[in-house]
Parts: C-alpha cells; structure tokens; sequence
C-alpha cells in the first residue's frame, strides 16, 4: 500500500475542500424545520456554526432522542456544499420517522472548522504509539479531547435546555464519516455514560494521509495499530452500547477493508453481539456524500429502531 506523509500543514492543505465552509448558512430542507445557532462560542475550541433539525412533529407533547452529527455543512443542501453533495438528512431522517421506523429525534449539525483534521483525530491514541512515529509531528493540532468537552461539556448541556431532549446516553448518539467516524468511535469511548452509540461511516481506520511532494514517507500502519490499542482498552462493555460501522468498496473506502476487519474481529473478541455491534460493507460506495446519503437510513435505524 502506498505511503503517506501526516504532516498536518500538508494534510490541511490537500484536504481543503473537506473543511471548505458553506457559500450561505440559509439551507433549505425538504421535511422539518432548522434552528441557527451561529459561531457558537466554546472556551475549549473555535467557534462554528451549530444548526439544529427538527422532525416536523416537533413540538409535540414528548422529547426526542439526539444525535449529533460532525461537518454540519454538508448535511442539508447540496446548493450551499462545497462540493454540491448533502448527506439528505431532512429527507432520510424525515422519512424514516413519518413512516415509524424510528423513534422521532432531532440532529445537531456542528460545522468543521480548518483544523477538522485535528479536532476529529483521537489524539489519545498516541500514548500507544512508539516516540519515534511522533518525531516531526506537531501534536499541538491535535484537539479532539477538547472537542469532545466542547460537545460535552457547552453544547450538549445548551440542547438540552432549550429544545425537548431525552438527556440519558440511551437517547443520545453520535454519527459522523472519514475523520468524523474517527471522532465518533472516540467519543462513546471517552464518553459512555453521555453518548449511548455511535455510528462510523467510512470510518478513516488506515489513518492514510495525503503525502507532500518531496516529504518522507509516511508509514500508517503504526498509527492505526495504536488506535486498536487505544479501542482495546478503551471500548465501553459489550454491548452496553449500539456501534454502526460501515465501509464502501471503491477508491479511498476501499483501503479500509483489512483495516475495518481488525476493528470487527476486536470488538466482537471482546463480547459483542450483533444486536449492539454491526460492520456492513456496500458494494460500489465511495468516500462521498452522495453515497453517506444513499445509506444513512441504515446506521439511523440501527440507532433509533423503536
């Protein structure tokens, strides 16, 4: 497998339309209304835009599970993407609770920022790699524990008191792609008793980087072996949990398949049953939008079934 170099200033570079902000934050949306919350403000990271989805039953004289939902930009309207692709949550989502095939639920879409690579990276995993795979590497960026205190600690709290929520980590998840599976795994990991499940599509497992012309080789392989470390130890008990993890078959996604077989074997080693742990793979999918769309209704069910 080719090498990459994971010098964040390159990978920021590479991967600028990932973090691209959104042309308007005015998105339209087929089903259910949006609440803006702009440049919420954080103490532990940047401000970003937050932007809540409501089903259209909302308010209803109930709460409703949350799932909140990593690069808010392009959740919902493709005309403000920056790549004209949406993960068609309002439509998805929409249906699924019109026809009672979920519990009803709002999702909170927070905005990337330019450092998305360091926010969604799970910096703990460092302590299992050896020092000599850190030299070079500015550690400063990594800042995915205080994003995770950001969500925890400011925004979740902010939800709760100002929209009908069920509050207890069985009605409270976290669903993300690529780098946002990353953040999502990490986050029922550093925070079981807030977040009840995770859903991790295309999970970016090889931790494969754009290489900078010129640089040194970078070798991957350490790095995802010290995130099995860090899952080994780190996962919450078997099946105390629900875990969606998914893959597509070509292009990026499909460098991901011995890297997503570790993970599975792992995580059913230590207990898990498929009620609360599941890893699909979809044939033809690649590492977009267009294709999260396509099968979101999988890893919402999977999280929200009645």
């Amino acid at each position: 497998m080719k090498s990459f170099i994971f010098t964040f200033s390159a990978i920021i570079a590479a991967l600028t339309t990932f973090a691209a902000q959104p042309t308007s934050t005015n998105y339209q949306v087929a089903s259910g209304s949006l609440r803006y919350h702009p440049q919420f403000q954080s103490q532990y990271v940047p401000p970003r835009n937050v932007v809540v989805w409501l089903p259209d039953s909302y308010p209803a004289d109930r709460h409703y599970d949350v799932i909140y939902m990593h690069d808010g930009q392009m959740l919902f309207d493709a005309n403000t993407s920056w790549n004209h692709q949406e993960w068609q949550v309002d439509e998805v989502i929409g249906n699924l609770i019109q026809k009672g095939t979920i519990r009803p639920c709002i999702v909170v879409g927070i905005d990337n920022t330019d450092n998305r690579l360091g926010e969604y990276f799970p910096q703990k995993l460092c302590r299992y790699l050896n020092p000599k795979h850190l030299a070079g590497i500015d550690t400063t960026l990594f800042a995915a524990d205080n994003y995770l205190r950001f969500l925890t600690r400011e925004l979740k709290p902010f939800i709760d008191s100002h929209y009908l929520t069920h509050t207890g980590p069985e009605h409270t998840f976290t669903l993300g792609s690529s780098m946002g599976g990353l953040i999502s795994l990490y986050a029922i990991c550093e925070y079981p008793h807030i977040f009840g499940g995770a859903a991790c599509m295309s999970t970016h497992l090889s931790f494969i980087m754009p290489q900078a012309p010129g640089a040194p080789a970078f070798n991957n392989k350490p790095w995802a072996e010290a995130f099995r470390k860090y899952i080994s130890k780190n996962l919450p008990k078997p099946n105390s949990h629900l875990l969606y993890m998914d893959r597509g078959t070509v292009e990026l996604d499909g460098t991901y398949q011995p890297y997503q077989d570790a993970i599975t074997r792992l995580i059913i080693s230590k207990g898990w049953d498929t009620q609360h742990f599941t890893a699909r793979t979809f044939i033809g999918h690649k590492h977009m939008e267009t294709y999260w769309a396509a099968r979101l209704a999988a890893p919402i069910t999977f999280l929200l079934h009645p």
